[in-house]
């Protein structure tokens, strides 16, 4: 899930009060108070001058900004979710992953977990965004089943898809990886590609730098993640073995 926004939505009076949660030394706490107290933006058109307060935003780039966006988001890991629920944020994006035995059910809990989420957004002067939100339901079952999920954010149905990418990885609904693997390897070839063009028998880049920009850059394409998705790789060589 996106939120919209994201860092220029970040609320001061709910990070202030993230602060006290956590029990914040009161030198720090008074220190943050007085940084966001009684700030204005001031815009000038036709020598009219129109000033309003600011109540809300931490620059993106600013050495505070993510810690301030961070006490802000951190209390919606803490809801009180159901124990087949779990849910990892990373900056301004919060992947709600839930597990059951059945496709219903588990569409069922999603729902009421994401009305939970809803809630907390709007006491927080936030607003996810459901248009850019996705929801994918990961099963390796071979029978057939429920294949589609209505999943509701914001009273609006998010959009479902077979395959999203997450952190540089991208996830299929079977989890066989495949797409990633072939993303992966298309982006190393297109940079092969570019490198044997300075690199000939009698002239361009001898062995040394090429091996530079090797590890430096092409490793790196094809090791991202691999604890993630290097076992879709053994199972397929197994499978190849077994042919």
């Amino acid at each position: 899930m996106d939120v919209q926004g994201a860092f220029g939505s970040a609320w001061w009076p709910a990070i202030l009060k993230g602060l006290r949660e956590a029990d914040c030394p009161h030198n720090l706490y008074y220190l943050t108070k007085n940084y966001l107290k009684e700030r204005k933006a001031t815009i000038t058109i036709n020598n009219i001058n129109r000033e309003m307060e600011i109540t809300k935003g931490c620059p993106p780039g600013s050495c505070c900004g993510p810690g301030l966006w961070n006490i802000q988001f951190d209390p919606v890991l803490k809801l009180q979710y159901t124990k087949h629920t779990k849910v990892v944020a990373f900056a301004d994006d919060l992947l709600l992953m839930v597990r059951d035995d059945s496709v219903g059910e588990a569409e069922n809990i999603a729902n009421v977990e994401l009305n939970k989420i809803s809630k907390w957004a709007n006491d927080n002067k936030l607003r996810f965004n459901e248009g850019k939100s996705k929801v994918m339901l990961l099963s390796r079952r071979k029978r057939k089943e429920q294949n589609e999920i209505a999943v509701y954010l914001n009273n609006k149905a998010i959009p479902q898809v077979n395959s999203l990418k997450y952190l540089g990885i991208i996830f299929d609904h079977k989890l066989t990886f495949k797409e990633h693997i072939q993303h992966m390897a298309e982006k190393c070839t297109k940079l092969i590609f570019s490198i044997s063009k300075s690199a000939k028998l009698n002239w361009g880049l001898d062995h040394k730098p090429l091996k530079t920009i090797y590890v430096g850059g092409i490793l790196p394409l094809l090791t991202y993640g691999a604890p993630v998705w290097s076992f879709a790789v053994e199972k397929e060589s197994y499978k190849t073995k077994l042919k």
